[in-house]
This record gives C-alpha cells, sequence and structure tokens, in this order.
C-alpha cells in the first residue's frame, strides 16, 4: 500500500499481481484491492493455486504485456513464481525477507535452507527488513553479497477522526490512558501474553487497551475477554480497522507483544504518529525502538510486559516532560530512518541497481518510458 501510495513521485510505475485465491474469489484479499486501484496500481488477478504449473507462464507473458522493468515478491510462493517468471521474461527481480525462521529440527532446518537456497538462486537481489533478518539470511544461506539491508518505510498518517472522538468510540474513560495493538491475531504475535500482562496490572493503573486485526485467533481473543470481568473492563477488541493511524493518535502508547517479528510495520506507524512504544525485544524490534523511543522487554514473559506497561502509564501520568521527550524521540526516528521518502529512494536505487546488472540484450525490451514498472 505505501509503495503504490508513493511509487508515482519516485517515478515507478506499480502492477500488482495476485496469485492464488486463497483469500477470496477475488484472489487477494479484497479490502486491499479497491484501495491500490484507488491509488493508480493496476491489478491482476492469476486465480491459481498452489501448484499449478501454468503460473509461471502466465505470469511471464503479463510481464511482457505490462512491460515490466523489476519484478519485486514477497513471501515464499511469490518468490518461486515470481523469480523463475522473471528469469523466464529476462527481467531481474527482487525478494523481500518477511520472517526469521529459526531451525528447530533437522528436517526443519533442511527447509529453511532449501527454501533460501532456491530464494537466492531466482532474485537478483534480496532485502532484509532488520538487521536480526539480515544476519539469519546470511547464515543459514551462505549468501553475503545479493542481501541489502532495506528497512520498510510509510507515508505520513492521514489525518482522521479526532481523538476524542475515537477515544469516545472506545469507552476510554476520563482520566485513563490509551494503548493500542496493532497485529494480525496470530500464535507468534503474542496476544495471549499481552492479555495475561493486562490482567496482571493493578487496578489502580488508570489503562484501556483496543485491541485491532484480524487472523484466526480473533474469535477465540474476543471469547476470552468477554469471559473474563478484569479483561471486560480494559480490553476492547476491534477486529479489522482500516483506521490504524487514527488509533494511534487517539492513543497514549502503543503495545507489541511479539514472539518473532521481522520488522513490524504498526511499530513504524506509532514513531510516525510520535507515540512511545513497550514491546518485545525480538527480531526487527530493537531496530524500531531506538534510544529514547520506549520500552522493550524479554519476549513471552507477561510479568515482564506487565511492569513495561505499569511503567509507561506511570511516566505519561507523573513525568509529562520525559513522556513528551519520548513522543519527539519518536517521531525523530521516523524521520531519521523510516519515511516513505528515505525508503522510496533506497528502493529506487535498488531497482536501478538490479535493472543496470542485466544485460542490455535481456532488458532492451522491457524498459519504459522513464518509468519503471514493478
Amino acid at each position: 500500500m505505501d509503495l503504490a501510495r508513493a511509487a508515482p513521485s519516485a517515478g515507478i510505475r506499480v502492477v500488482v499481481v495476485g496469485l492464488s485465491d486463497e483469500h477470496n474469489d477475488e484472489g487477494v484479499d479484497n479490502r486491499t484491492v479497491p484501495l491500490l486501484r484507488a491509488l493508480g496500481a493496476t491489478v491482476h488477478e492469476l486465480h491459481t493455486g498452489r501448484y499449478d504449473l501454468t503460473a509461471v507462464r502466465r505470469l511471464c507473458k503479463l510481464i511482457h504485456a505490462e512491460n515490466v522493468d523489476i519484478v519485486h515478491t514477497h513471501l515464499k510462493h511469490a518468490d518461486v513464481v515470481g523469480g523463475a517468471a522473471a528469469q523466464l521474461a529476462h527481467v531481474p527481480s527482487v525478494s523481500t525477507l518477511h520472517v526469521i525462521d529459526i531451525p528447530t529440527t533437522r528436517m526443519h532446518r533442511l527447509r529453511v535452507k532449501l527454501g533460501l537456497f532456491a530464494r537466492r538462486h531466482l532474485s537478483s537481489r534480496v532485502i532484509a527488513l532488520s538487521s536480526a533478518q539480515l544476519h539469519w539470511y546470511a547464515t543459514y544461506s551462505g549468501d553475503h553479497q545479493s542481501i541489502t539491508l532495506l528497512p520498510n518505510g510509510i507515508s505520513e498518517p492521514e489525518a482522521g477522526a479526532n481523538a476524542a472522538a475515537v477515544r469516545g468510540e472506545l469507552g476510554v474513560p476520563e482520566g485513563a490512558l490509551l494503548a493500542v495493538c496493532i497485529s494480525l491475531m496470530r500464535p507468534e504475535k503474542g496476544h495471549a501474553d499481552l492479555l495475561e500482562a493486562i490482567r496482571l496490572l493493578p487496578a489502580e493503573v488508570p489503562l484501556v487497551l483496543a485491541l485491532a486485526g484480524d487472523g484466526p485467533l480473533l474469535g477465540g481473543i474476543r471469547s476470552a475477554v468477554d469471559s473474563d470481568p478484569v479483561l471486560q473492563d480494559r480490553v476492547r477488541v476491534l477486529g479489522f480497522r482500516s483506521d490504524a493511524a487514527q488509533l494511534i493518535a487517539a492513543s497514549d502508547f502503543v503495545v507489541h507483544p511479539s514472539l518473532e517479528d521481522a520488522l513490524p510495520t504498526a511499530l513504524i506507524s506509532a514513531l510516525a504518529g510520535a507515540r512511545p512504544i513497550v514491546a518485545t525485544k525480538v527480531g526487527g524490534i530493537p531496530d524500531i525502538v531506538g534510544p529514547g523511543c520506549g520500552l522493550l522487554v524479554e519476549p513471552g514473559q507477561p510479568s515482564a510486559l506487565s511492569a513495561g506497561i505499569a511503567e509507561m502509564v506511570s511516566t505519561a501520568v507523573n513525568d509529562p516532560a520525559v513522556y513528551e521527550q519520548m513522543c519527539r524521540q519518536a517521531r525523530a526516528r521516523y524521520e531519521s530512518t523510516f519515511s516513505a521518502d528515505i525508503w522510496l529512494r533506497n528502493l529506487r536505487a535498488l531497482y536501478s541497481s538490479a535493472i543496470d546488472a542485466q544485460k542490455p540484450r535481456r532488458r532492451r525490451c522491457f524498459r519504459g518510458e522513464g518509468a519503471e514498472a514493478t
């Protein structure tokens, strides 16, 4: 979404291709398709199955038809299909890593190495979103040459409903603070630890927590909150929200309890919204939560998370000068490291490098007129 929003200013034309029908009849999440099209992106649906042997050739034809200069893939299935189609079409491809998959068994280790081997040989360049991810990829793939550290950036938050209206909608009492957690509701995102951390808070801590996001655990989380009087009073389960920036603007701080995470966009959004963060010290999260931007705690420890939340509440209530400085530090980190302008400039340079590395005969007919399609 952020690439589609910011790309025109960098002379990049964006073509989005959905490969499979895993989400719905359209092939990708139908909440995203109209938003992408409204931003000017061209969206194609191939409606292929995971083991559809025609997918590579069909995508190759689409690359030709759209006069694509470079293919940018995300996640394993797209890495294989997109990388192979790009090679067949004689255009470079870039793969962005989205996980840090630490092997736990010998067979798991073999699967990880096979996946990284395929990515290494199908992609011209590989993007790591965080320093932890870069180290993981280099360790398990043996590839230190094609990997580039390039954290995601996001666009400036758009103005929306005022904070008072959002807090009123969520039933935040006068004098209470609002923390938000914006995340897919999956086991590795740590919602169980967060709910336990909220249970452990002293009753006098004035806090309401809003949980935004969709996923397989949404129903279970709702049931857990509805069946616990303490959680009923403190927690609002919102499900999917398209107004994440407005939720952050209405909040006092952002919480992220993940057990693993490459580079959570929700925390970059917190920086953009000048909100401090309480999060777990895993994956790429320490790359986001720089000095003075918030608090980091050990993952999988609800008591430590609860203490971090209580400390942030205490700072906001009892030491507003320190709290305001944390807000300023968060915003400064966004501007220096995670703004869309910085990200897009670096991404455009990576695209250009990959395109220029191709032999002229392999890319001549795919050059656009003053723009690159990805």
